[in-house]
This record gives structure tokens, C-alpha cells and sequence, in this order.
């Protein structure tokens, strides 16, 4: 899935790409349109597909930004601003191109679910293979909750502040660190991937208790967190198996991961072993990490 440093790099390539254009047409699949009838998983969130395209018709793309894992557009028409929000899921992928075959990979060809014509005479295509991504048109954040309970971004000044105050809050305290700092409510951003390496770098076991790390190393992970989520933005993000720029392109971080999908320690050259933490498969070292 997606984490923040590559959702920052859809964003940063998204923006100059659509800004101060129009969007004249939505047309949504027919896998889209089923889903949502059947009411089974559905890229399209608060408003029927239908409605959705007739919202967004004539919308004017104002700005495109990120905060923690979601894409903000913000779009205007007749005077009234909106919020478009977008989550890519596991597989999410947007691409500007003038035609569909102008999308290089056949598995990205095949899942296209939303094409945006702009005025420019551009496509904007969401594809989506396992269909996990979300989009939602909001007048305000408020209308979906969870957007406002998120944390600082992690290069906020706060940010650290924050992380210490959530861990002394008693329903993180005997959790794992590795579920904690995976939490968007405590770190915005950190999935499993930038987890995983933060804790490596660190020497601490992804099992160990919240309550068992002083506030002084609970700091330097935060700090090794953030200089983690920098040197993969710095990368282009990490492209495990289906992330992809705007361009179609993969990124770079996953080259330089030490402990994420790892079978041998880079450090000792130990076996490594996995556990599932918060749901997620968790690689670490036995030696290294404690």
C-alpha cells in the first residue's frame, strides 16, 4: 500500500500536470458502477457513480496537495469550492496521458476504473487493480470524520510532541511499537514498509511495549521515522509491485531498504523472522532488534 512519501510523489508530479484545468467529462467503468450497485467494494464513496459525474463535470482544478496517505484536490464551480479526496489503496495509480494506450503496463490498461477528460484535451485515469482505493466529493471535511482525526504531519514542528503525547494515552501504552507508530491517529503516513525500517535502524524488536521505551528513544524514533520518510520521498518512494508515478514510472527507495522483504540481516547476516503485528507481516531481526 502506498505510504506518505509515495502519495508525496503522485502529488508533487499531479500538481504542475492538472493544475488550472477543467474537467469536462467523468466517465466511471462498468466494474465501478456493478460494485456499487451490489454494494460490494467501490471506488466511489458518498455519492452514487452517476452523481459523481455530473458533480465533477466543468469542475476547475485549483490545487492538488497531500496530507498523511490522501490526495486533496481542490476543485471549484459556480463560485462553490469543493474538496476532492483520494486514497490510492494498495493499487492506485493515476496517469495524464492523451490516450489509454499511452499506459505502458497491460495490468494498469486493464483496471482502468475513472477517466477525467480536462479541457486541455488530457486524461486524467485512475486505475486501480484490486480496486481498494477510495474517492469522495466533500464541501467540507467534516463530512467524512476520520480526515480530521489524523496526525500532524510528520515535519510538523508538533508532530513529535504529539507522537509522545498519544503513546502515554493508556490504550497505546502495552501496544506494540510497531502497531503504534503504524497508526495514522499517532504518526501520519508510516505504513508497514517505513515501520519496518525505522525499527531496524533503531535495534527495537517490533513487538516491544510502548511502556517499555523511554521518552529519549521514543524521540530518536520519531526523528529516524521522519529522516526514513524524507530519504524516500528524496527517491521517488518505494515501488514493492504496484506503485507507479504519474508517468508510469517505479520508484527508487526499495533499493535501499535494509529490513522490509528481507530474508538475511544487512547488518549481521542472521535469518531473519516475520510475526503478524496490527495485522501486517512484520521482518526483523533476532539479534539486531530487542
Amino acid at each position: 500500500m502506498p505510504e506518505l512519501p509515495e502519495v508525496e510523489g503522485v502529488v508533487r508530479e499531479l500538481a504542475p500536470a492538472v493544475e488550472g484545468k477543467i474537467i469536462k467529462k467523468v466517465e466511471f467503468s462498468k466494474t465501478v458502477y456493478d460494485a456499487c450497485a451490489a454494494g460490494k467494494q467501490c471506488i466511489v464513496k458518498n455519492l452514487e457513480p452517476s452523481y459523481f459525474e455530473e458533480a465533477m463535470q466543468d469542475m476547475f482544478i485549483k490545487k492538488v496537495t497531500r496530507r498523511s496517505k490522501y490526495i486533496f484536490i481542490d476543485v471549484e464551480k459556480n463560485h462553490q469550492t469543493f474538496k476532492f479526496v483520494n486514497h490510492l489503496g494498495m493499487t492506485g495509480a493515476w496517469f495524464v496521458i492523451h490516450h489509454l494506450d499511452e499506459i505502458h503496463e497491460e495490468k494498469f490498461r486493464k483496471h482502468v476504473h475513472a477517466i477525467f477528460t480536462l479541457d486541455s484535451g488530457e486524461l486524467l485515469v485512475f486505475s486501480d487493480i484490486r480496486r481498494f482505493g477510495e474517492m469522495r466529493l466533500l464541501t467540507t471535511l467534516e463530512e467524512h470524520p476520520p480526515l480530521l482525526e489524523m496526525a500532524p504531519e510528520p515535519f510538523a514542528d508538533d508532530a513529535c510532541l504529539y507522537f509522545l503525547q498519544k503513546c502515554t494515552l493508556p490504550k497505546y501504552q502495552n501496544k506494540p511499537i510497531k502497531e503504534v507508530i503504524m497508526d495514522g491517529h499517532v504518526i501520519s503516513g508510516c505504513g508497514n514498509i517505513y515501520a519496518t525500517e525505522a525499527l531496524f535502524k533503531m535495534g527495537i524488536h517490533p513487538a516491544r511495549k510502548v511502556n517499555r521505551i523511554s521518552k529519549e528513544r521514543k524521540v530518536k524514533l520519531f526523528e529516524t521515522i521522519r529522516d526514513i520518510l524524507r530519504e524516500s520521498i528524496e527517491n521517488g518512494g518505494s515501488t514493492i509491485s504496484d506503485y507507479r508515478n504519474i508517468n508510469g514510472e517505479a520508484g527508487g527507495m526499495q533499493h535501499r531498504l535494509k529490513m522490509y522483504g528481507k530474508k538475511q540481516c544487512s547488518t549481521c547476516g542472521s535469518k531473519t523472522k516475520s510475526m503478524t503485528i496490527g495485522g501486517r507481516t512484520s521482518v526483523y531481526c533476532p539479534h539486531c532488534q530487542h
